[in-house]
């Protein structure tokens, strides 16, 4: 293969010290939350896929941990965008010798991390081949499996193993399995059948939730079946199933995506007139909305409602501000939200501060922008080459 005439996959078990890898400069051993963050910090800026590799493996990551499970997303990230296949492969399979990893907790995140690559026929391969390894198929591998297909947006194959896969590998589905079906439904512009989907699960004993027709109300409003939007809310109110401030949020946030913001913030009101609390992500979806309409005044007042309310905005609401500021050129405004957004040591993309000194600079703010600037570097020293055409310009 074209791979392999460039990189050379090392074997998972080796006698080489990985470990020098994560910590070159000491002796002393890192504790495997400390070998995880180095990973992940190394992970993040490394492109060649035999590094990414060696990285790993010196930091023997596990899906028992969250932050571990984060460093195999990332590496798998890297790996696809490289187009480096074969290598996802090798690495997954070679990760199935491990003693430690030869249980349905691994082989379900091995699943999901293939059909992040987008290789749908190897969480397939992995899932039928579980019995070969003394581990019999379940509902949570059937569930990772049907969820690997919808990342991977192979939604044919969705239907095709909820069909055939429950009988033939005697797994009995759950809601999970359901609500997963529902979503690749929804997602594939197909989010009528879902109403079968329902009466399926019900059928079987089972009780549709909030994720439920949390998914039915996207789908449906992604499609711009608002009559559907109607009668999903019925069903809710029928089971009595509560429209708590999740469901809210959804709808929020899918009247935004369609550019219908106004819409969006009277469901906002009707949230306060009924004395409930708004949270930072029902805040997050409407500055997010009225900021890509050009709104700018709307999306000001908003996160000012935010803080008064005492709902702390969190670093995803600041960049998406700041970002929307620039992009009206509000640059006062965009820096005062951004030094706030600094002190709490959450720093917008380079993109966006690149627009925001510029902009600063434009309206004779020079100081201020090459203070910005400065603040960045110091944060970020292997930024400083990406900022020498911007500070070479400033006026001095």
């Amino acid at each position: 293969m074209a791979f392999f005439s460039r990189f050379r996959i090392k074997p998972l078990f080796t006698h080489r010290h990985f470990s020098s890898i994560l910590n070159p400069d000491s002796t002393t051993p890192l504790t495997s939350k400390q070998k995880t963050r180095t990973a992940l910090a190394l992970l993040k800026s490394e492109k060649n896929p035999e590094k990414v590799l060696d990285i790993c493996r010196a930091a023997s990551l596990t899906p028992e941990f969250h932050l571990d499970r984060i460093a195999f997303s990332v590496a798998i990230q890297n790996l696809t965008k490289s187009q480096s296949f074969e290598c996802i492969r090798s690495f997954l399979e070679e990760l199935k010798t491990r003693p430690d990893l030869k249980n349905d907790r691994f082989l379900s995140h091995s699943m999901i991390l293939y059909g992040q690559a987008g290789m749908i026929d190897n969480a397939i391969k992995t899932f039928r081949e579980m019995g070969e390894m003394g581990i019999a198929p379940s509902t949570k591998t059937l569930n990772a499996l049907l969820h690997a297909c919808v990342i991977a947006k192979k939604y044919k194959e969705v239907n095709h193993i909820f069909t055939d896969f429950p009988n033939d590998y005697k797994v009995k589905p759950n809601l999970d399995t359901y609500n997963t079906v529902i979503k690749a439904y929804c997602e594939s512009g197909s989010s009528k059948s879902a109403y079968s989907v329902v009466d399926e699960l019900e059928k079987k004993g089972l009780k549709p939730n909030a994720t439920t027709f949390g998914t039915m109300l996207a789908g449906f409003y992604l499609e711009e079946k608002h009559e559907d939007v109607g009668e999903v809310l019925k069903m809710m109110k029928k089971r009595g199933q509560r429209v708590g401030l999740s469901t809210y949020n959804i709808r929020i946030q899918s009247l935004c995506k369609l550019k219908r913001s106004t819409e969006a913030k009277a469901l906002f009101d009707e949230i306060m007139s009924k004395d409930m609390k708004p949270n930072h992500v029902t805040y997050y979806h409407l500055i997010h909305g009225f900021g890509k309409e050009g709104n700018i005044e709307e999306m000001k007042s908003l996160f000012n409602d935010m803080r008064r309310r005492g709902c702390e905005p969190d670093s995803s609401c600041y960049f998406t501000l700041i970002y929307y500021l620039c992009q009206g050129g509000d640059f006062e405004t965009a820096l005062k939200a951004c030094k706030t957004s600094i002190s709490k040591e959450w720093f917008p993309n380079f993109s966006t501060m690149r627009t925001l000194v510029d902009g600063l600079v434009n309206i004779s703010m020079v100081e201020e922008a090459r203070e910005l600037v400065g603040k960045v570097k110091e944060r970020f020293p292997k930024s400083a080459d990406l900022w020498k055409e911007t500070e070479e310009k400033l006026p001095q």
